[in-house]
């Protein structure tokens, strides 16, 4: 029997299959896969979201995102989702957000968190949801471990990515790539005095985010390191995202917090690039040393690891990502628990 979902976005990030953030490519990979498998997808996110099913848009935030402006949003979104539950006989709602426990929606359909950063970053409360029939789930091994014990956390989902479209080969260029959300805690100061130390650019794709901190980062940390080459480029998707990562000597994963993944580092690898990365988190998980890349502890690792990378096999790299980092396998795990959930919550009301 077919589903209705309701997925819910973190209301400051647009939602598609190129988003800057791992969240946002989540919820659209599980927004295609319900729409393929027939079953009806709703998709709470901003305006110019790209999704396979039918998009709620939120307003987009133009400027700065102070207290006011995130209470307005969360209001707006609880509106939506009430909206949606009103209109539509949804059987489940999955929040993507780590604000997510600002617009939980009213008891009665179950609704699945996933918890894609930090557990430590979420407050205590969302941690330990008082709203009947809710349950969460991380998205590696290493994140589930340092979560708080707790009934409402099923076993961990991986993320994968759709390792299909990184099928390119293009001839390695002398390049280090990184890609992610320019902010602090991603380190890309690091990985700019480390590709400088191997004589190599460093190419950025990325946003900032219109936070305050994240543009005074930009601005004192990251643009003063743009020489030799290195440039920042930008959000990248797409035709180019796939050709940068395939002529890429290596992609540098420098994140100072602890990684509950990474997706950029699963396409790296399924474009047969390896990636060299700090140890934190879920990324001792992902790279294999010496195979598909190497873990550092600092910037002087990180450049010694740059050369190095240039001798690792690339057919390794994609070997192991066409092994490990299926985004079919995540969708169906997914969706099999969707109608897991749902199956519960239908068995309750009948008694």
């Amino acid at each position: 029997m077919p589903l209705t979902v309701l997925s819910v976005a973190y209301p400051f990030a647009p939602v598609g299959p190129d988003a800057v953030g791992g969240a946002e490519q989540v919820l659209s990979t599980l927004d295609h896969a319900l729409v393929e498998a027939g079953h009806r997808s709703l998709v709470v996110a901003c305006e110019g979201s790209s999704v396979a099913g039918t998009l709620l848009p939120v307003h987009t935030v133009r400027g700065r995102i102070d207290d006011a402006v995130r209470a307005a949003v969360h209001a707006t979104v609880r509106r939506t989702i009430r909206a949606a539950l009103a209109r539509h006989q949804v059987d489940l709602v999955h929040l993507h957000g780590i604000d997510f426990a600002d617009y939980l929606p009213p008891p009665g359909v179950p609704a699945l968190a996933t918890l894609h950063l930090p557990p430590g970053w979420y407050p205590p409360d969302a941690l330990a949801p008082k709203r009947p029939d809710t349950h969460l789930v991380c998205v590696s091994a290493s994140q589930h471990r340092v979560c708080p014990p707790s009934v409402r956390l099923l076993p961990p989902i991986a993320n994968g990515v759709a390792v299909e479209r990184f099928a390119a080969r293009l001839t390695k260029r002398r390049f280090a790539l990184t890609m992610s959300r320019v902010c602090p805690e991603k380190g890309i100061h690091l990985a700019l005095d480390a590709s400088k130390r191997a004589g190599l650019p460093l190419l950025i794709g990325g946003q900032v985010f219109p936070y305050p901190e994240h543009e005074r980062y930009f601005a004192s940390k990251v643009r003063p390191r743009l020489t030799g080459g290195s440039r920042f480029l930008g959000p990248v998707g797409g035709a180019r995202k796939r050709r940068l990562l395939a002529a890429a000597q290596c992609l540098l994963v420098p994140s100072l917090a602890p990684e509950t993944s990474s997706l950029v580092a699963m396409e790296a690898m399924a474009s047969g690039t390896p990636v060299v990365a700090f140890p934190n988190g879920a990324l001792p998980e992902l790279v294999e040393p010496g195979v598909t890349g190497f873990l550092v502890r600092d910037a002087s690792e990180m450049a010694d690891a740059i050369a190095n990378a240039a001798r690792l096999d690339p057919e390794a790299c994609r070997a192991a990502a066409r092994m490990r980092f299926s985004a079919r396998r995540m969708a169906a795990d997914y969706l099999d628990l969707y109608t897991r959930l749902a199956g519960r919550n239908l068995q309750a009301g009948a008694a």
